[in-house]
Formats: structure tokens, C-alpha cells, sequence
């Protein structure tokens, strides 16, 4: 399921479904990070409404009431019963809240809205009813997301797991929007045979896109196991955290950075900058978000694979957001379910060009083994740069190696794969202290061998 309408002309109203477990706080961030997911798809946000429910699992989603007042927002275009909504929510006793602030808008006029999106997950069943009941598109947060990464994958890996993900959503939406046609319930016949097709088309191509992502992925391993010898930094974090713009920083590179969510969705790898002997690579990951999809989280596992092999990781987080402590639990959440746990880590409190002082002592009182850093700021940058430099540096070991003058190509050899410390130059060879890997030093001393 793609979305139908232009975006530049769709004006949202967003949903927000309150409940024992998702309330107060929590909701009002979360609808406000909705709200940053739909700008991003191009939509405008014209207002919020919110309901408080005991759950999200009622066929409806919302009590008639809330829909028939919905539906006049959207311009009475569905079936409400509005004497029954009225009936319904006052033996019921829901309770409904006025629009959620801090939700950026056009200041237009509800009755703009031609797209609902609630901030949940809905079932295809309550997809089908809330569109029968309010006559215009609605969407769930999954569904949202899963179109902004359509709409940002660039290279083939990230367009595959993309599309399994958005054929896994459409599926059983297909099966159902079908069934309830009624031009299809007539027993056997053309409309049955056609949905039979339809599942059997998006299965053929489930399994055609899963089989050329893994052939993909083999290569994505070969080239990670290529790269495994070296130090390797992986930049994970929230959306929009600033991970793109660090990596343009400490790697000089021309990294794609955007002020929006998802702007990065593919494994981008460069060498640090300034350059060091040996290298040091660094990868800039897919960015997280609450409520992932769990079909997106087990697509990217080949993505995030940069940080499950990496020898430090950089936990990003934006130190102005206030929301940043929830969203660096999510980070580690899926950290954890694709198997990172015991890297090197370092919290990197990013965007401080954007706090006071007194804002940024709190929070390192608070973080004190945390790094404040901005972006933007050449020094904060070359402390980083060092830093990296010196956790690699403590990974490797010191040796001397003899170097005959006879021997040719190891000195080139070295300098560029190893960080000579001290050269003396003798009768008849060259004797180097260098600091290396251990894989490295093992390699050349085999190598010295037949020399």
C-alpha cells in the first residue's frame, strides 16, 4: 500500500489514542515525533485530536462520537451515524482531550484535512472501518514510516529490505481491503481468483526480493571482513540525532546531512580525517525511532551489522532535545536485539552549539563519562578526532622489526599499514618501532621470512 494522494496537497490530521500504558508525556512526544514523520513525507499537519481508550484494539479504534467529530473535521465524507456516536460515547463515558500543542501546523481550518493518521498500529479490519466511517485516507504510524524509508532508500541494499518490509505491511491490507469488497464475496469466481493471484504475486516477490537481499548481504559480509583488520567506529543513534553531520566532520567527506527524520538510510564507511597509519574507518548507521517497525528492525540487521563488528561505538544524541534520554533507551533496545553488547562505547551529547552553559554542565554532571560536542565546532571536533586516535592507539601493540636494505617494498608497506614510531638506521638494515595490529605484526614477521 503506497500513498495515493500528492503529498504537497494532503493537510494531516494526526490521532493520538491515550491509554493506561501510553499517556501524559509520553504521548505528547510521541505525537509531536509523528508530526515531524509527516512533515517529512511533505504532508501538513493542520491539528491533533486524542482520545483517552482503554486500549487500541476496539473495531473503530475511536468511540463513535470522537469519529463523527473527526468526520466533520474531514468534511462528512464517510458513513458516521452521528445520532448513534452521540448515544454510543455517552453510555460508554469517553473521555475526549483537545488538541496536543507543541504540534507544528499551517493554522488551517480542520475542515482542510483530507488524511487522518493515528499514532498507533492499526489492523487492515480497523483501517477499512475508520476509512468507511470518515471517507478519507487514513494511515498508522507503521505505515508513515515505512514511506519515508521508500521514499529515502537509495542504494540497492537499503531498497531491498525496504520493499520486503512495505510488502510485509501491504499483505495482509491487500487481503483484507479484498475480502471486503462485495463484488468479491459472490462464492467462486473472477473476484476470488483474482485475490488468490494478487497473494501469490506479492509471496513470488517476497521471496524473490529475500533471495537477491541475501546474495546481496554476502557481499556487504565479504566487504566487512575485508575491512576487519582495521579499527572501525560506528556512529549509531536516534533519527536526526546529527550522526550525518559528525561523520562529514571527523571524516571530511561529503556525507549526506539533513535537518530531517530519516535523511540517512544506507551504511555510509570512511576513513577518519585527518588520516592515521593504519587507517581508521568509521560508519554512519540507519538512525532509530520508537515504535520501529518490527519488519524494518529485521531488515536493517545486515545494515547494522557495521556496528555489531565495530571496535568503538558512538552513541549520538541530540543534548537540546529534552526527549533524548528515552530515545537513547531505544537505541540501546535495538542495539540489543541485533546482538551489540560488548563494544567500547562512548555517549557523544551532540548539538550543544545549541544549549547554555549552565545546560551543558548539568548534563555532564549527569553524563560525566560523555563528550559535549557540536558539529559545527572545529575544536569539539578535533577532540573527538582524538579520542578515536587514542582508543585505537590502545588497541595496538609496540614491536621492532628489522628491515634489511636488500628488502624491497616492506618500508612502503609499513607506512602504510602501520604508525612508525622511531626509525634507526644501522650498517646493513633499518630497524623500526612500530605499533600496529597484532593480525598486521603477524603478517609482516611471515612475511620477513622468505625476505
Amino acid at each position: 500500500m503506497q500513498l495515493t494522494a500528492k503529498p504537497s496537497l494532503n493537510h494531516a490530521l494526526l490521532i493520538s489514542i491515550c491509554t493506561p500504558d501510553f499517556k501524559g508525556e509520553e504521548a505528547t512526544e510521541s505525537l509531536a515525533e509523528l508530526a515531524r514523520l509527516v512533515t517529512t513525507l511533505g504532508f501538513k499537519v493542520v491539528g491533533s485530536q486524542s482520545q483517552k481508550q482503554s486500549s487500541t484494539k476496539r473495531v473503530n479504534v475511536l468511540g463513535l462520537g470522537k469519529l463523527a467529530e473527526i468526520a466533520q473535521l474531514t468534511g462528512n465524507k464517510g458513513e458516521v451515524d452521528f445520532e448513534l456516536a452521540e448515544e454510543e460515547d455517552l453510555l460508554e463515558g469517553l473521555v475526549d482531550e483537545t488538541s496536543i500543542t507543541d504540534i507544528p501546523s499551517d493554522n488551517l481550518p480542520f475542515s482542510c484535512a483530507d488524511v487522518v493518521v493515528f499514532d498507533c498500529d492499526l489492523s487492515p479490519s480497523q483501517l477499512r472501518n475508520v476509512e468507511n466511517q470518515l471517507g478519507v485516507e487514513v494511515f498508522d504510524r507503521t505505515g508513515i514510516i515505512i514511506e519515508i524509508f521508500s521514499r529515502h532508500a537509495r542504494t540497492k541494499t537499503a531498497k531491498l529490505q525496504v520493499e520486503i518490509a512495505r510488502l510485509n505491511y501491504v499483505a495482509p491490507r491487500l487481503r483484507e481491503s479484498s475480502c471486503g469488497d462485495k463484488e468479491r464475496q459472490m462464492g467462486k469466481g473472477a473476484g476470488e481468483t483474482t485475490l488468490e493471484l494478487n497473494r501469490r504475486k506479492v509471496r513470488d516477490q517476497l521471496a524473490e526480493l529475500k533471495r537477491e537481499l541475501i546474495s546481496v548481504q554476502d557481499e556487504m559480509k565479504g566487504r566487512r571482513t575485508q575491512r576487519s583488520e582495521l579499527f572501525c567506529v560506528a556512529l549509531v543513534g536516534y533519527t536526526n540525532a546529527g550522526k550525518s553531520s559528525m561523520m562529514r566532520a571527523i571524516t571530511g567527506s561529503d556525507v549526506e546531512g539533513e535537518n530531517k527524520l530519516f535523511a540517512t538510510l544506507d551504511t555510509t564507511v570512511r576513513a577518519l580525517f585527518p588520516s592515521t597509519q593504519p587507517r581508521i574507518l568509521v560508519s554512519d548507521t540507519v538512525g532509530f525511532i520508537k515504535k520501529l517497525p518490527h519488519d524494518l528492525v529485521a531488515s536493517f540487521h545486515s545494515t547494522l551489522a557495521e556496528a555489531h563488528d565495530a571496535s568503538l561505538l558512538l552513541y549520538v544524541v541530540d543534548a537540546s532535545d529534552p526527549s533524548f534520554r528515552t530515545q537513547l533507551d531505544v537505541v540501546h533496545e535495538v542495539l540489543e536485539e541485533v546482538g551489540v553488547e560488548d563494544s567500547k562505547k562512548l555517549l557523544i551529547l551532540n548539538k550543544s552549539d545549541k544549549l547554555s552553559q549552565e545546560e551543558q554542565q548539568g548534563l555532564l554532571q549527569e553524563f560525566p563519562d560523555a563528550m559535549m560536542t557540536s558539529a559545527r565546532n572545529p575544536l569539539d571536533v578535533s577532540k573527538l578526532h582524538r579520542y578515536i586516535v587514542g582508543v585505537a592507539q590502545g588497541e595496538m601493540i609496540e614491536d621492532e622489526i628489522i628491515v634489511p636494505y636488500t628488502a624491497k617494498g616492506i618500508i612502503g608497506e609499513i607506512r602504510s599499514t602501520m604508525s612508525v614510531t622511531k626509525e634507526d638506521y644501522e650498517f646493513s638494515h633499518i630497524k623500526l618501532t612500530v605499533r600496529s595490529s597484532a593480525i598486521d605484526l603477524a603478517r609482516l614477521k611471515k612475511r620477513m621470512l622468505n625476505v
